[in-house]
């Protein structure tokens, strides 16, 4: 099959996929994926040695998983085309017993965040990492929690097919409370931009990469998802159940809930040394 016939299969794939519901990010990474194995191609027809030469030149610049994502989003699209012959296996990643530590925010780092925020006056900052970070929504979400869902003390959280209800905890509702008054935010999402429209990930990922810098906290841990990663290692310490904790989150999967609860290198090797089985 000829690269330009594999990128006109490529618009119907992306129709499928939205009607698959997968997010507007999702659909665009799948693209950008198709795009580069095209390019790869060049001149050339796709074969099932091609798509193994691309796995190849793919682990020369690629992270193991970097690469696993990039086939992933190929074999769909090879299978989605009817070309199954083309599909190659992914990689065999050992999955990690505990979490990096440069990559972890800490509840010290985040509640730096959040005062470096209130100092700056930067007050809508403030409330979107408390949001986050207390609730446990992903950004995404962001946009179901409204005046109503304050006023109600709950979010109902409806995508990709699945509702969940989010509970705002009530120390929370009361300042957003106070907040939306003071913004003169009478109905819709609490966290607007200037021109009134939800605030996506992109400019959130910027302002916390901002504070970060101000607040002396490194900027590799400044990304919202690791807000909910706090909030599920917090939520998780209390009673220990990963059960619950997989509901709250929204994960119809324990293995990746189990993700989300992973200590730090530090921590796991200060529980080895506590063992006690050497002399």
């Amino acid at each position: 099959m000829k690269r330009k016939e594999l990128e006109k299969k490529a618009d119907a794939y992306l129709r499928q996929l939205e009607q698959e519901e997968k997010s507007s990010s999702t659909r665009k990474q799948y693209l950008r994926d198709i795009r580069s194995f095209c390019l790869f191609l060049g001149k050339e027809s796709c074969t099932k040695e091609k798509v193994l030469e691309y796995k190849e030149r793919l682990q020369e610049y690629c992270q193991p998983s970097g690469v696993n994502t990039k086939l992933a989003a190929l074999n769909g699209f090879f299978a989605f085309i009817g070309k199954n012959e083309y599909r190659v296996k992914l990689l065999k990643i050992q999955r990690r017993i505990y979490c990096p530590q440069e990559k972890e925010l800490t509840k010290e780092e985040y509640l730096r965040l959040v005062k470096t925020a209130k100092k700056e006056k930067q007050e809508r900052m403030s409330l979107l990492l408390q949001t986050i970070c207390g609730t446990g929504i992903r950004v995404s979400e962001l946009a179901f929690i409204t005046t109503e869902a304050v006023q109600k003390g709950e979010a109902v959280v409806q995508l990709k097919g699945k509702t969940r209800i989010i509970i705002i905890p009530e120390k929370l509702r009361h300042i957003l409370k106070r907040y939306v008054k003071r913004r003169g935010i009478s109905s819709g999402p609490v966290f607007v931009t200037r021109s009134g429209k939800p605030m996506d990930r992109s400019n959130i990922w910027k302002m916390i990469k901002a504070l970060c810098r101000k607040a002396g906290v490194d900027e590799r841990k400044g990304f919202p998802h690791n807000l909910r990663h706090l909030f599920a290692r917090t939520f998780y310490a209390q009673d220990r159940d990963i059960a619950k904790l997989a509901d709250v989150l929204g994960h119809s999967s324990l293995v990746t809930t189990r993700i989300y609860i992973m200590s730090t290198g530090r921590e796991h090797r200060r529980n080895i040394e506590r063992l006690g089985l050497l002399l």
